[in-house]
């Protein structure tokens, strides 16, 4: 038996398989994103709830936020504010200077919503995607393929 269901977290729809009606569910469509088991605990933890929280997009954008400051932090950027951290990382090439841009970005969404600047818009869903989409790719670019181009040369 098949039905159609509103998801939680984003609004879209879901569509969801189960032997019986009202029985357990065993199949569903699309699946719930995740954050990838490489990022470190810390900045995976909020990326994960960021992508949990597309219903509340302001929420959603201030965790992707802090996602991207923590994984700065555990690549050894921990003085000063995030947009100097930022700026270090792209200076000393750890990241390309479009990338500090879009971080940029991000940051001052963040800051948006964490300082209820009243002069800003709030972010819509779309704008909370974004934000985790490059989220996403950020950690993808600083750990992920990292950790599978390590686990690539020991297998070699």
């Amino acid at each position: 038996m098949w039905a159609f269901y509103t998801c939680g977290s984003c609004g879209g729809v879901v569509t969801a398989s189960a032997t019986t009606l009202g029985g357990e569910v065993s199949e569903y469509f699309p699946g719930a994103p995740s954050a990838k088991d490489d990022i470190p605990e810390r900045p995976r933890v909020f990326l994960q709830q960021a992508m949990e929280s597309l219903h509340a997009p302001a929420g959603a954008v201030m965790l992707a936020g802090s996602a991207v400051d923590a994984m700065l932090k555990l690549k050894g950027y921990t003085d000063g504010s995030l947009y100097a951290r930022i700026e270090k990382a792209a200076e000393d090439h750890l990241i390309t200077t479009e990338m500090a841009q879009w971080a940029h970005e991000v940051r001052l969404d963040a800051n948006d919503q964490r300082h209820a600047d009243q002069a800003a818009d709030l972010p819509t869903v779309d704008d909370a995607k974004r934000v985790i989409d490059f989220t996403s790719a950020f950690a993808e670019f600083l750990f992920v393929l990292p950790g599978r181009i390590l686990r690539g040369i020991r297998k070699s």
